[in-house]
Order: structure tokens, then sequence, then C-alpha cells
């Protein structure tokens, strides 16, 4: 394998700078801060990562407060007491983007996010006690528990609320290959995704870093070199 070192200097190289490299990384997350957050702005978070999918993020942003009116602020318990008219009704609503499997699809995530805190004491703390060094299983409980929130989007909602997540972009799997790790080309197996599991704890044991960072420095290593700007409208921090 090449060494982390090495990805790390060819990255900040491409970027301008250790500085430069240093700022795209954005905030270390913590994952116990996580336990913090309201079961609300959980499913808010789920279901603006799930329409955003195959969508332009910008367009899904600048609509999102009425997404929050359209669905009663995303309270599970509000939500899971709404009669089907109201269901229906969303199909239509302006507010929103109207796509039927994505709207039936926060009903039920409300029942998962409910299920899950009376369980836990709230679906924040459950994300913050799940170990850190194992993601794989987390997005694989997400996206079989949950609806829609399997592979990248899974991924992208635990990013979106700070818990500590590599997300499998084309340029982090293009990295790791040529690193030396032998993954397929999508690292869609579940062999492949434990091999990129057990590479990024090593590293993050080895650098200190937390594995979103080593994620974004993967990815900023190869592939298409983007602008900061750019990367930083990207990241979003």
């Amino acid at each position: 394998m090449t060494s982390f070192k090495k990805i790390r200097e060819r990255a900040a190289k491409r970027k301008g700078g250790e500085t430069t490299l240093t700022k795209l990384l954005g905030p270390k997350p913590d994952n116990a801060k996580v336990a913090k957050l309201s079961d609300d702005r959980i499913l808010s978070t789920m279901a603006e990562r799930i329409f955003s999918a195959g969508f332009v993020w910008s367009v899904i942003e600048n609509k999102w407060p009425g997404f929050e009116e359209a669905f009663l602020g995303f309270e599970p318990k509000a939500l899971l007491f709404q009669p089907e008219d109201y269901w229906h009704g969303l199909t239509s609503d302006t507010r929103i983007v109207r796509n039927g499997q994505k709207i039936m699809s926060v009903r039920e995530n409300a029942a998962f996010v409910e299920r899950i805190s009376k369980e836990h004491g709230s679906f924040g703390k459950f994300l913050a006690k799940w170990p850190a060094d194992d993601q794989i299983g987390l997005t694989a409980y997400l996206g079989k528990h949950g609806s829609r929130l399997g592979g990248a989007t899974g991924q992208y909602f635990l990013r979106w609320i700070g818990w500590d997540t590599f997300v499998f972009s084309r340029d982090m799997v293009l990295a790791l290959r040529d690193a030396g790790l032998d993954i397929g080309e999508a690292a869609s197996s579940k062999k492949d995704q434990q091999q990129v599991q057990k590479q990024i704890n090593a590293w993050a044991d080895e650098t200190g870093l937390p594995g979103a960072h080593i994620s974004r420095i993967l990815a900023m290593s190869i592939g298409e070199n983007n602008s900061p700007e750019t990367l930083q409208a990207y990241i979003g921090d």
C-alpha cells in the first residue's frame, strides 16, 4: 500500500498547499454530539438527503423551508398521526419536489425514527453509541431498516448530521485502488466495503485523523482537480 503520508502530500500539492487542504477538510466530526440532535432534525436530514439524491442539491436546499412547512417540521409523532389524505395531498404540494416514492419514504422513516427513539431515548443517542470503527455496519443497518437510506444516501445522511463518515465517492475509491487496496471499481460488495473500513481504521489509528478527513484527502488526491472554491461549496463547511 502507498503510505497515507504520500497520499496527503499529493492532495496538498493539487490543492495549492497544506494550509488550503486543511481548510477543505472542515471541522473534526464528533459522534458524541450527535446524541444531542432531536428526532425531528434527524428525520429532516434524512429527508433532505433522500430528496437530494439524483437531483440538483441547490434546488432542494433553496426549497427546504417549504419542505419544513409541508412536512410539519418533520416531527415524527405528528407525521405518523396524519391520515392518508394528508400524504396524498403532498403529491400536488408545490412547496416540495413532488416525488411520490420519496414523499412516502418520509412517513416510513418517521416510523423508523420513532421506533429507534423509543428503544434508545432518541435516534441521535442510538447513532452516538454505534462503534465509530463500524460505519459499514451502521450504513447496512440504515439501508435495511430505513427507507431509501442505502448506499451513498445513508453515507451522506450520516455526514450531514456530524457522524464521522467516509463516503464511497468515485475518486475516493479510485485513490484506494491506486494505493494498492484490492477492491472493485465501485467497492460495492460486502467484502470490498469491509476492506475499505479496515484500511480507513488503520489510517485513522496511524494519523489520528477522523474517517471523514481521510475520505476527503483520498478524494482530493486523484481524479478531476476541482478548485478549492468548488470543493468548499460542495462540502458545505
